[in-house]
């Protein structure tokens, strides 16, 4: 299994390549150069396996020869060990045909675990062969941060350095980022929204004396192995419903659209996905893309739902890959005008092929508090605000087929927005007790590349 990059100049990698380098060297996306399907009876024998098993057999065929099938045996089970839940992603109806998928029982309380968690070992198990070691660098608009430092703290090949815009994270997101003691981690408030920090962390790749020089490398979901995990989710969910007899459609609620872009990939190994619906807030970019045909950035609004703050969603480069025919020459053409002028128009059949897979829609901020207040009244179900932004969006596109919307996190990480609209204040589970109490580790610093490449290389020589 062979992976290239959606701009068409990077060298072809292998898996376990293609996840140590995070981003191509021509800056674009790695994609797998061929996506396995999986048989109608090969889907139906998953109906009833463990979460691990489904892992296994939805993501081997991705990896190749980096990993035997006992490392990544290894790896899943050590992986989702320490989630809250035995079935890791359960399934609960909320109304006739309507699901949600509970996303949040790993570690850190959001969808991020299912990821980070299993890349982390792989990681550990690569450099440990290797004797390399590397510097990770993220951008987070809340918990791709805290997922990556709960997998990667404490390891000793690794340094880990995360940016996060300076006041547009809740409390709990910023804790779960800076009460880290160990020595190998290093929060980073910018000054800035999340378009920026990714925006650095993308030319800090391009620098490539300084990438080079700290074996620099990503695990946002720009890293093709972050995309793999979550794949499985849709199978499992999918699978749980009736799949492969029975068609399924999934709401995400969505804003670096990796969750999303994984849906997309299951629906291509024939898992049969009748819709992929983007849910996004009042930072619409994608939902205005498919509206209009016009994809072009506006100033980023702060919400009640921060992690989809967000107006560059890096993974939507992965989609027009695949809706331009694997044009990279064609994408690289699009991405130069979203850097330099803020924004591009759709082909006309690029725009239909999008259309084809993905349906769109929007939540504003009322919309959210509305939905949360009401389910939190009948059926009872307390939803994290970007939870809300996806059952509002999904009621709007309802069908013969059972629609499943991803919860993506506990709502505990969010408790201002949540009283605010029912009143009350949830509580952090028991394993994140004493989150709030503990001393913070942080570094505040201005938008300057030069600035951030200067404090990475201090803190790696210390």
């Amino acid at each position: 299994m062979n992976y290239v990059s959606t701009r068409g100049s990077a060298p072809r990698l292998g898996f376990g390549e293609a996840m140590l380098a995070g981003l191509a060297r021509d800056g674009g996306l790695y994609v797998p150069e061929a996506v396995p399907v999986l048989a109608p009876d090969e889907m139906a024998a998953l109906a009833g396996l463990p979460y691990e098993e489904v892992a296994l057999r939805v993501m081997r065929p991705f990896i190749g020869a980096a990993f035997t099938e006992d490392d990544l045996r290894t790896a899943i089970a050590e992986a989702y060990a320490g989630f809250a839940h035995p079935a890791r992603a359960p399934l609960k109806q909320l109304a006739p045909g309507h699901f949600l998928l509970e996303l949040f029982h790993g570690p850190t309380l959001a969808f991020k675990d299912f990821a980070m968690q299993l890349i982390g070992r792989l990681f550990q198990t690569a450099l440990a062969r290797s004797g390399r070691r590397l510097t990770i660098v993220g951008a987070t608009s809340g918990d791709t941060g805290s997922a990556a430092i709960e997998a990667f703290r404490g390891l000793p090949n690794v340094d880990v350095f995360i940016l996060f815009p300076e006041g547009r994270v809740s409390e709990v997101q910023r804790r779960q980022m800076t009460t880290a003691p160990e020595p190998n981690v290093h929060a980073i408030a910018l000054a800035g929204d999340f378009d920026a920090c990714q925006a650095r962390v993308k030319d800090m790749f391009n620098d490539f004396a300084f990438r080079d020089a700290v074996g620099l490398t990503a695990v946002n979901s720009i890293n093709w192995a972050r995309v793999l995990a979550q794949i499985v989710y849709f199978f499992a969910a999918a699978v749980a419903l009736g799949a492969p007899h029975r068609p399924v459609r999934f709401t995400v609620p969505t804003g670096n659209f990796g969750d999303i872009y994984a849906g997309a990939i299951a629906r291509r190994m024939g898992l049969p996905i009748a819709r992929l619906v983007i849910a996004t807030n009042q930072n619409d970019i994608l939902h205005r893309t498919f509206e209009t045909a016009e994809h072009r950035t506006e100033a980023v609004r702060p919400s009640i739902s921060p992690s989809m703050d967000i107006q560059v969603s890096s993974n939507f480069e992965r989609a027009l890959f695949d809706a331009m025919d694997r044009d990279g020459a064609a994408v690289a053409t699009l991405m130069a005008e979203l850097k330099g002028e803020g924004g591009f128009r759709l082909p006309q059949g690029t725009l239909a092929a999008l259309r084809a897979v993905y349906a769109s829609g929007r939540a504003s901020e009322a919309e959210t508090m509305a939905t949360i207040a009401r389910l939190h009244a009948a059926p009872g179900e307390l939803l994290c605000p970007h939870s809300a932004v996806g059952v509002h969006v999904a009621e709007a596109h309802l069908g013969a087929e059972p629609m499943v919307t991803l919860a993506t996190a506990h709502p505990a990480k969010f408790p201002d927005a949540v009283e605010a609209a029912t009143g009350l204040r949830p509580a952090l589970p028991p394993q994140l007790a004493g989150l709030m109490t503990r001393p913070e580790r942080v570094e505040h610093l201005p938008d300057d590349l030069a600035t951030l490449e200067g404090y990475m290389r201090a803190r790696i020589a210390a």
